[in-house]
């Protein structure tokens, strides 16, 4: 394999010059920034072979990640709000997070104010090796886009003849033992990438805003995980209930009702707060924008939760800032 780097925007690409014709002028295009520009390739016997370094700024796990599907079939429930912002929060707390967009309106980047020009289709066809379709987001937090062209990659899933379902895997499976936690953001609905997230992942979160249709979505939902168990080991560990607003009696009563069926999988509901609507505009996070609302003090409640430890971010909460200004 040959390394080529766009004189443009210096991503770095891999690409098999033993396909093409020696002592030959060729133009390329960069699949990061669609720069178009010539190369020449050398005779075989003086070509050198280089292979991209590694990122050293990736934890080294050896456990592997814990791999967190953030999921539901309905639309609208907080998904990729809950997946930035649990991404976010344990990113602050330390661990060293990678948050996956698998759908195709990429919102997950715009939420934390990034534009990828590169990400998950490009790792899934093998267009660009993991460090070169990944972005840094925050501090411990990376991101792998996703967008539009998923749905090229979606294609090119189902054209698959054997083993589709493990194709998100196979592309993910380098990064397991380079971070603390992989969180996934999925789609509504139920596609073959759904499947193949599911198939990845060994946790399924899921969001449900408290309205019948949601509690509807997670019924069918979870007929169709148990199709997926049959053939991996795959757990719905987490219920959260989203929006949560306790001037309206319905709200309450699907929450119960969610408790009664779920039981202990059900976490501390995420309470209706504005922000959340206002914080893609800035591109930030919820403990960024708003850090003392309720929105903020849920979020780091579902992290506890995730991590079992009742410790963490509690020097962020508001009356523990009030007790250190005080003294």
């Amino acid at each position: 394999m040959t390394l080529i780097i766009c004189p443009k925007c210096s991503r770095r690409h891999r690409m098999n010059a033993g396909k093409v014709t020696e002592n030959k002028r060729i133009l390329v295009r960069c699949m990061a920034c669609s720069h178009k520009f010539p190369i020449y390739v050398a005779p075989s016997s003086t070509e050198e072979s280089s292979t991209p370094e590694p990122v050293s700024e990736f934890a080294n796990n050896p456990q592997g990640a814990r791999k967190i599907c953030v999921s539901l079939s309905k639309g609208g429930v907080g998904k990729t709000t809950t997946s930035v912002n649990l991404s976010a929060g344990l990113a602050m707390a330390g661990y060293k997070v990678l948050l996956v967009d698998t759908d195709t309106q990429g919102q997950a980047s715009f939420a934390l104010g990034k534009k990828p020009r590169a990400g998950l289709t490009e790792l899934l066809t093998g267009e660009l090796g993991p460090e070169e379709a990944i972005i840094t987001a925050r501090k411990n937090l990376w991101i792998l886009g996703g967008g539009r062209s998923l749905a090229g990659a979606k294609r090119i899933i189902d054209k698959k003849s054997f083993g589709a379902e493990w194709a998100l895997s196979e592309a993910l499976e380098p990064l397991d033992k380079k971070f603390d936690f992989i969180i996934l953001d999925t789609s509504p609905g139920w596609d073959q990438l759904t499947v193949n997230v599911l198939f990845y992942a060994s946790e399924v979160l899921t969001p449900v805003s408290l309205e019948v249709m949601s509690l509807h979505g997670l019924a069918e939902f979870t007929k169709s995980l148990h199709a997926i168990q049959k053939y991996k080991q795959l757990d719905l560990k987490y219920v959260l209930p989203t929006f949560l607003d306790t001037r309206v009696d319905q709200p309450l009563q699907i929450y119960e009702k969610l408790k009664s069926m779920y039981g202990d999988k059900v976490c501390q509901p995420v309470r209706y707060d504005e922000q959340f609507a206002r914080t893609p505009s800035f591109g930030k996070s919820i403990f960024e924008f708003a850090p003392d609302g309720r929105g903020a003090s849920d979020y780091r409640q579902l992290i506890r939760t995730i991590l079992q430890d009742d410790s963490v971010l509690r020097e962020m909460e508001p009356e523990a800032k009030t007790k250190v200004q005080s003294f």
